[in-house]
């Protein structure tokens, strides 16, 4: 899988060869890139475990980031097609006809932004943060992904300043034959999301949250959106940089996020295993607990304020 990263970038990388004062090999570039993303390591210990200064390491990040951008255009994208059918089919048969996914926010831990109005990243957990807004099939493959927004600000503000809001409101973003719904409901398509999500959106299935008639619709609910939790465990922990407080470049973050989103779903597709011990770690006590995805409810409005970046609606 590596090599065949590397074929598909280097024509990218290679043009910019010239920004380091000696040439340095495609492979060792993206081998970097990758390293820090998965590891976490900051630019210091991670360029010297390369052999290569900081501001090295930095362009290399940069420029692997712009080549897979360029290299896979099309990773994350909306279901057309056989895919399209294959993702409505899926979700029919767990009770969601016309259902293309579900729909959650994850908070990605920063540490307190230079250059920014801190507070306004500042979310419920007392964490400085930046929201990223995914939709995820029942494979765990990323849809569409809108990230920038500050930690304090609200899934549901992120969500109506995102593409893919506007589309859905639009009706350009479903398009399944229409189906008729219990309670007179007709629907073209839909995602599945918490409770946080309003009511007046038909187009988001969220659960009925404590009626009894809606006591086996909603735990099939949960069920079925329990796959974009799990897409947020593979994608955060096996790119642990975004799992993990770090420091980072508010500029840089978001295309950074949706390349490792990407790599996320050169994986899925390609059949390669994840290991679930990675969902878990010891605390100071020695405990073993989850890790924190930073899937953090529903927060407070908050200021904007942030750089974005969205793929792919």
């Amino acid at each position: 899988m590596f090599n065949h990263i590397v074929a598909a970038c280097a024509a990218y990388i290679e043009k910019k060869v010239m920004h380091y004062r000696m040439p340095l090999p495609v492979e060792q570039l993206i081998a970097f890139a990758l390293y820090r993303w998965v590891s976490g390591e900051t630019y210091e210990s991670g360029t010297s475990a390369f052999g290569i200064g900081r501001a090295t390491g930095l362009q290399a990040v940069r420029d692997v980031t712009s080549a897979l951008l360029q290299a896979y255009p099309d990773a994350i994208k909306w279901p057309m097609g056989r895919r399209r059918a294959q993702i409505l089919r899926a979700f029919r048969e767990k009770g969601f006809p016309n259902c293309f996914g579900a729909i959650d926010c994850t908070h990605i831990y920063i540490d307190k932004p230079a250059g920014a109005p801190s507070e306004t990243y500042y979310d419920r957990k007392q964490k400085f943060s930046v929201q990223a807004q995914v939709v995820v099939d029942l494979d765990l493959r990323i849809l569409d992904v809108h990230v920038g927004y500050p930690g304090s600000v609200h899934d549901v503000r992120v969500l109506h300043n995102s593409q893919l809001f506007r589309r859905a409101e639009s009706g350009e973003l479903f398009d399944a034959t229409p189906e008729n719904l219990p309670h007179g409901v007709v629907t073209r398509g839909s995602l599945l999301g918490d409770n946080g999500y309003p009511v007046a959106y038909p187009w988001i299935v969220s659960p009925y949250g404590g009626i009894d008639q809606g006591v086996d619709e909603d735990t099939r609910q949960k069920v079925a959106r329990g796959c974009v939790e799990r897409a947020f465990g593979r994608l955060k922990c096996m790119w642990r940089l975004f799992l993990c407080t770090h420091k980072t470049n508010l500029e840089t973050l978001p295309q950074q996020f949706v390349v490792v989103c990407t790599l996320h779903n050169i994986l899925v597709d390609a059949g390669i295993d994840f290991d679930e011990n990675l969902l878990w770690e010891v605390d100071a006590n020695g405990v073993r607990r989850r890790v924190d995805l930073g899937i953090l409810g529903k927060g407070k409005a908050g200021g904007d304020g942030a750089r974005t970046w969205k793929v792919n609606c």
